[in-house]
């Protein structure tokens, strides 16, 4: 990239998300000293969820947080969400694991030299995969090696930049944000909320075929505008450039082995038997865990790892997401400093009073701004859940709006919204790799976010109409 183009790339100096939970931590910390005291009266649900009960909130003596019970806060946080924790680094290994195969790229790289000559029909294959991966295992920054592939492919084909890019972000991204079984978010969502694992997927799986089919549509009708006029795509110049430089690598695209079709079909295997699990046999995360460890050796098995190969490539997958573990510790240190000091319910009185003057339908609708906003300041999926759900799962509560529905607020406030935001890593991400300025693709995008946010306002109002 010259530096005349990196000169053109927004300054944003956003803080780590472990520097804004911390701060966080001490934020709510001071809280408890300034905000008073107050608990509402909670009752177990016959389905064994713990609910505030609406017009019995009071007073309560204060318990304002010491030093060090800031400082003790992280650990703490880490013991209360150990299961969740564990989950997360297995989940990690596995895919790490998987990875070193090669299986997944071998399968991508085939498949684009099936459909020479009928590109157009790539975007729609391919979209469904990617949104297949962020809808049942959480993909995001993994798609950041995909976009180096998709760019070039999509510049050979007639097409820009920006459909290069859109193919696996967007596709995965969209999955991500409507999934049905997305461990990450709708799994952690979940546990927080207090209710079965993977629960409501009927729902969500009819919004992902919605969500997925509005953004193929989009895309499509973009490429094909693109591929007759070169010239209206707003990366033109640039892809002018790019496209002297693309020199084809074929012997990138070696055929697939027997061991790798294995792996794959080992993939579809523990989707299939996770899918079933939650369903009908109530399984939750330590059953769920096991299903990807299995995973996890077969694939190794099939993919000729040694044994040492295995270890290590899950050590390497399992540190991809020791981020998102410390996260979930950090934020679960939050609602242990604020449960401590007893202002959880005063906040959660105060957020209640001017929504339940709001007709139900609008009241939806505002949680799920708010849940957008936080979005830019704690892009992360795992810990937005362990910091909101807390707080959204109760408020829900008041305002008479199911814990189902909070989680579907979160996952669409999550998730859309990471597509523009620049603090949102995966974007940022496929940005560098597509050499694509964040100014380019938010003018591209934008039109976008608008169908997604009436959508989804939509989606939230059904959900609330039909019980769900």
């Amino acid at each position: 990239m010259s530096k005349e183009r990196r000169a053109k790339w927004p300054k944003i100096n956003i803080p780590h998300v472990f520097a804004i939970i911390f701060a966080i931590i001490i934020i709510v910390s001071i809280f408890t000293w300034i905000i008073p005291a107050g608990e509402y009266q909670r009752v177990t649900t016959p389905a064994g969820q713990t609910v505030a009960v609406q017009g019995t909130y009071h007073a309560v003596q204060s318990a304002p947080a010491m030093i060090m019970d800031v400082l003790s806060a992280p650990a703490k946080g880490f013991k209360s969400g150990g299961e969740i924790i564990g989950f997360l680094i297995i989940t990690g290994g596995v895919f790490g694991i998987i990875n070193r195969t090669g299986a997944i790229n071998s399968g991508i790289l085939r498949a684009v030299k099936l459909f020479a000559g009928k590109e157009i029909v790539i975007i729609p294959i391919f979209m469904v995969l990617f949104s297949i991966g962020g809808a049942v295992f959480g993909m995001a920054e993994e798609t950041i090696p995909f976009v180096g592939i998709f760019v070039p492919l999509c510049l050979a084909m007639g097409y820009d930049s920006i459909v290069g890019m859109a193919i696996p972000l967007v596709g995965a991204m969209v999955g991500f944000s409507s999934a049905m079984l997305n461990p990450f978010t709708v799994g952690i969502a979940q546990s927080f909320a207090e209710i079965p694992l993977f629960s409501g997927m009927q729902y969500r799986i009819v919004l992902w075929v919605i969500f997925t089919t509005i953004t193929i549509i989009y895309i499509m009708f973009y490429a094909r505008r693109i591929k007759r006029n070169p010239t209206l795509s707003p990366t033109y110049r640039h892809d002018c450039e790019r496209r002297l430089t693309i020199v084809a690598e074929d012997k990138h695209h070696h055929n697939m082995t027997i061991g790798q079709k294995l792996v794959l079909l080992t993939l579809f295997a523990a989707i299939t038997a996770m899918v079933i699990g939650v369903t009908t046999a109530a399984w939750f995360i330590p059953e769920i865990a096991g299903i990807f460890i299995a995973m996890g050796i077969f694939s190794g098995i099939f993919g000729r790892l040694s044994a040492n190969e295995m270890a290590n490539s899950f050590l390497h997958g399992a540190k991809d997401l020791l981020g998102a573990c410390i996260v979930v510790g950090l934020a679960r240190g939050i609602l242990i400093i604020a449960n401590d000091g007893k202002i959880i319910d005063t906040a959660l009185y105060y957020l209640s009073e001017p929504l339940l003057k709001l007709p139900l339908l609008l009241s939806v609708n505002g949680m799920f701004l708010v849940q957008h906003l936080i979005n830019f300041f704690v892009p992360s999926g795992t810990g937005q859940a362990a910091l909101t759900i807390p707080i959204m799962a109760p408020l829900g509560d008041i305002l008479g709006i199911s814990r189902q529905t909070t989680v579907l607020i979160y996952q669409f406030g999550n998730g859309f919204v990471d597509m523009l935001w620049p603090t949102s890593a995966p974007l940022v991400g496929a940005l560098g790799m597509a050499k694509l300025d964040w100014g380019v693709w938010a003018k591209w995008i934008i039109p976008l976010q608008v169908i997604y946010l009436f959508v989804c306002s939509i989606a939230l109002c059904v959900a609330v109409l039909i019980g769900y």
